[in-house]
């Protein structure tokens, strides 16, 4: 009896040859294998394309564009790349204004500079008021600041409770949940075909861990703004000379490393990753260094910008986007419309809305 359900088996696996290794045998035997659609929340067009016939090239090994997968590198920036940034701004901008402004545990003790600070992205915000020159620095030392003191553990919690209100400007979705569906399909197609891919963002390193860990996205694999670390009790002691203790936090200062903006993007991917990527991913000028450092690749490499042109969905300035749209392609950029490429954005039963603020 035992011989004869081996036969059987035998027979089966037979006569289902390789399907085996995708799909239940079929009643039809003419059945092709089940192939995974990578792109379902895409419309044809060209930077899509483009990516589709670049992925197919560098991974066939008899192309002379071959790459092995160690050297398939892939750089995202966060902000308006794969997560919103349109509501109304930067979810670190509005996450220091609350923490300043709003936070009943913090505001009241808050130093004047960080305030002030805060009080421009709320006047940025609400009333249209123009964000000073270099704001992104000043944002960066406000925000070193503002989180002094909170260890590891608790600025990640921080994150993660501010990430879980509601996303002002929009109905059916949070801050943590503002993830452009359609790239998250570029994620998953790269991950299938041996990429190795990377966030590069100019938002606080722990800030892009807290968010991007919903999507599956390793710590390791993050690269952000930096302030320095010290442990509870090491005080102004180097940490060459102290040793940490068992029991010991690792907590914030207010001592800011790098903003991660512009060629500092290039340097960050140089000493954490060692290797020039071969596809990049971004939004902004503040990612054309990074693009630039792709294209330098002596392996064939492609630079993909989004532009935010699509105002029914988002809040977008279509006008300023189609101008950029222009100005990336003149870079030999390849350009992502999300008016015209995107099947969606954030996804079923997400509606943009008016913004709302409180009276003050």
């Amino acid at each position: 009896m035992k011989k004869t359900k081996i036969w059987m088996l035998a027979a089966i696996l037979t006569l289902c040859g390789t399907n085996v290794l995708f799909t239940s045998c079929s009643d039809d035997d003419s059945e092709e294998p089940v192939k995974k659609e990578y792109f379902t929340q895409w419309n044809t067009c060209e930077a899509l394309t483009a990516l589709q016939e670049y992925v197919a090239d560098v991974t066939n090994p008899v192309s002379k564009n071959y790459i092995p997968e160690e050297d398939r590198i892939a750089t995202f920036d966060m902000d308006g790349t794969f997560l919103g940034e349109l509501y109304p701004t930067y979810f670190e901008y509005n996450l220091l204004e609350y923490r300043v402004l709003d936070d009943p545990a913090y505001k009241d003790v808050a130093p004047d500079d960080v305030k002030e600070t805060a009080q421009e992205i709320r006047e940025f915000v609400r009333y249209g008021a123009k964000l000073p020159s270099q704001f992104d620095m000043k944002h960066a030392q406000a925000a070193a600041k503002a989180y002094a003191g909170m260890t590891v553990a608790d600025f990640d919690a921080y994150v993660k409770a501010y990430a879980a209100k509601e996303a002002n400007g929009f109905l059916g979705m949070t801050y943590g949940q503002s993830f452009y569906r359609p790239m998250l399909q570029v994620f998953d197609y790269l991950k299938a075909n041996g990429f190795t891919y990377y966030v590069v963002s100019g938002s606080d390193r722990f800030i892009c861990r807290a968010l991007v860990a919903a999507i599956g996205i390793p710590s390791n694999r993050v690269i952000g703004m930096d302030v320095t670390l010290r442990s509870r009790s090491q005080g102004d002691e180097a940490g060459v000379n102290y040793t940490m203790g068992k029991e010991e936090d690792l907590i914030r200062t207010d001592e800011l490393i790098i903003k991660n903006l512009k060629t500092n993007k290039v340097l960050q991917i140089t000493q954490e990753i060692g290797k020039t990527p071969v596809l990049s991913f971004g939004n902004s000028g503040g990612d054309a260094a990074m693009h630039n450092f792709c294209l330098s690749n002596s392996y064939r490499s492609e630079a993909f910008m989004l532009i935010a042109d699509d105002d029914a969905r988002d809040h977008a300035d279509r006008e300023k986007a189609l101008a950029l749209g222009t100005q990336w392609r003149e870079a030999g950029y390849h350009v992502i419309s999300m008016r015209d490429d995107f099947r969606t954005i954030y996804g079923d039963g997400v509606e943009k809305v008016d913004f709302t603020f409180p009276v003050e």
